[in-house]
């Protein structure tokens, strides 16, 4: 039996359902970098993180859109300065059904996973 979070089961958490986090990026790198990594890698989003390494964000491709025309902007605009997606996050105990509405309501198709430190350790995924 397939557990989706369009239909979740009410005992199964976060944890049980998560994917490893990742490519993560730091927030003071530029959008310049964010989208280099974002195309080479064919993913759809970057775990950001924080200066002490704490999840800061997840940023996507629409987040990253104003900037595809490449300009010195682009070159100067750190990622920390990127309207994107910053919390509040998942936790790995959470419940699988709450997420599901939470992502729902949020308009989210990835969301970060966070241990009690605010270190990412997965993304659970529609």
């Amino acid at each position: 039996m397939s557990t989706t979070l369009e239909r979740p089961s009410t005992d199964l958490t976060v944890g049980e359902l998560m994917q490893p986090p990742g490519l993560q990026i730091s927030d003071d790198a530029t959008a310049d970098t964010a989208m280099d990594v974002l195309l080479s890698s064919g993913t759809g989003h970057l775990l950001v993180r924080d200066e002490d390494g704490r999840c800061a964000g997840l940023l996507t491709r629409l987040h990253l859109a104003p900037f595809q025309a490449r300009s010195w902007y682009t070159e100067h605009t750190r990622v920390r300065d990127i309207r994107h997606d910053r919390g509040p996050f998942a936790t790995a105990s959470m419940p699988v059904a709450l997420a599901a509405t939470a992502m729902r309501s949020r308009g989210l198709d990835a969301w970060p996973v966070i241990d009690h430190d605010g270190h990412a350790i997965g993304l659970l995924t529609a």
